[in-house]
């Protein structure tokens, strides 16, 4: 009984080892028997009909893959057709594989840019219209007028009395030659009337001093304004030179505007000013740039710009911050594209071309001011050319791959600004 149930594990075992070899020899049978399918870098494209190189991620240009598919990051890879035979620094794309990046484009226009420049400005005193009062002799301040600063003063209105031993003796001296009638006696006169005039005595100072040895004189102001310093007190003796006091007009002031040094270069002698300051709402002050100061701040890299504003009611003081545009360009239609067009590099600026039927070209640019999320193109485009403005960075990549871009660098580093019209591009949609 033992001995037929061992036979027939043996039988069963034996059948199934020849049912896997006879599985196996079929399968290469059929394997053999089967015609291999072609390389894939002999493909060819159903739309296209073009010989397919490779395909590859768009996000990872740089990994090459025989077949189609997803790639590691789970994107679809699109194919790299070979060459064929068109300009070196055009790039290809199937048109297919355009729309399903979204690919977009904006036309090249001339149009004119915002020009105006909004920065803080801080209002000064003109110091053009600064005086200083001082002693001219030793003196003692018998009365002072004014008694603290920033006090405003008309043009000759009495500032301080001054008792001056030399100024009265030379006084008294002129006063005794009045009525002098022989030439040498006038001649006399009129040296003494210069000696006055070097003691820093006026023709109104001396009318209005009085006689006696105590005569105190009056200093008057020169013009009206504030005075902004006050260096003496009544009763304090002065000596020859000494400062009593700083009267400053306030006719104008100065706007001291402070630019980055990005837009310092495109502000000039006479440049269009508005002025408008928080304590004055509603009023608008109009000037010009006087000139630009050397000087550059170390702190916050800015450059001052002088502006001179007319103060005929004094409501301008300074101290006062402000809200300063300039205009410093006219108003002329330039090259411009969007923003997003472009692709900075750190060495250069570049855009990407579409020129119709898939058919993309780097071009190297110059650019100039932006403004309103457009910038000026000051070399290598002429208006009219479509430029790419979402997925140039993916054509970027694919220019990249097929030295498109080397190329470029080995252009002149100024491109000649282009005069041809684009071909008309594939029905892609343009940026409103």
């Amino acid at each position: 009984m033992n001995r037929t149930i061992t036979n027939r594990v043996v039988a069963a075992v034996a059948a199934l080892i020849l049912l896997v070899v006879a599985g196996g020899i079929g399968y290469l049978i059929a394997r053999q028997s089967t015609p291999t399918a072609p390389s894939s870098t002999a493909a060819t494209s159903p739309s296209s009909g073009k010989k397919v190189l490779y395909w590859y991620d768009t996000m990872v240009p740089q990994q090459h893959f025989d077949k189609p598919g997803l790639s590691p990051m789970g994107m679809q890879m699109v194919p790299k057709y070979a060459d064929d035979g068109g300009p070196k620094d055009v790039i290809q794309i199937d048109p297919t594989t355009v729309q399903n990046l979204g690919v977009r484009t904006a036309l090249v226009e001339r149009r004119v840019l915002a020009s105006a420049i909004r920065v803080p400005g801080t209002i000064t005193w003109d110091l053009r219209q600064a005086s200083t009062i001082s002693a001219r002799v030793d003196a003692v301040i018998s009365k002072l007028d004014v008694r603290a600063p920033y006090t405003v003063v008309a043009a000759g209105a009495p500032l301080a009395q001054l008792l001056a031993p030399q100024w009265n003796s030379a006084l008294a001296e002129y006063r005794a030659l009045e009525q002098a009638r022989s030439a040498d006696a006038r001649e006399l006169r009129s040296a003494a009337r210069q000696r006055l005039q070097v003691l820093g005595l006026t023709a109104a100072d001396i009318q209005s001093s009085r006689h006696g040895a105590d005569a105190a004189i009056t200093l008057h102001a020169p013009q009206a304004g504030v005075v902004t310093t006050l260096d003496v007190r009544e009763g304090q003796r002065v000596t020859a030179g000494q400062t009593l006091m700083t009267l400053n007009g306030l006719s104008t002031v100065w706007v001291e505007a402070a630019l980055p040094q990005a837009v310092a270069g495109t502000v000039r002698s006479g440049t269009p000013v508005g002025v408008t300051v928080d304590a004055l709402p509603g009023r608008s002050f109009h000037g010009t740039v006087e000139t630009l100061l050397s000087d550059v701040d170390a702190v916050t890299r800015t450059q001052r710009a002088r502006i001179v504003l007319d103060n005929p009611d004094g409501a301008l003081s300074p101290g006062m911050f402000a809200t300063v545009q300039l205009n410093p360009t006219p108003d002329v239609a330039v090259p411009v594209v969007p923003d997003d067009a472009l692709i900075a590099t750190g060495t250069h600026t570049r855009v990407i071309l579409a020129e119709g039927d898939g058919h993309f070209r780097a071009v190297s640019v110059r650019i100039g001011r932006a403004a309103g999320g457009y910038t000026e193109i000051l070399d290598g485009l002429a208006g009219g050319e479509k430029v790419v403005v979402s997925g140039q960075f993916l054509i970027d990549s694919e220019a990249s791959l097929s030295g498109a871009l080397e190329r470029l660098n080995d252009a002149p580093t100024k491109p000649a600004p282009a005069t041809s019209v684009p071909m008309p591009g594939m029905p892609m949609g343009d940026r409103p």
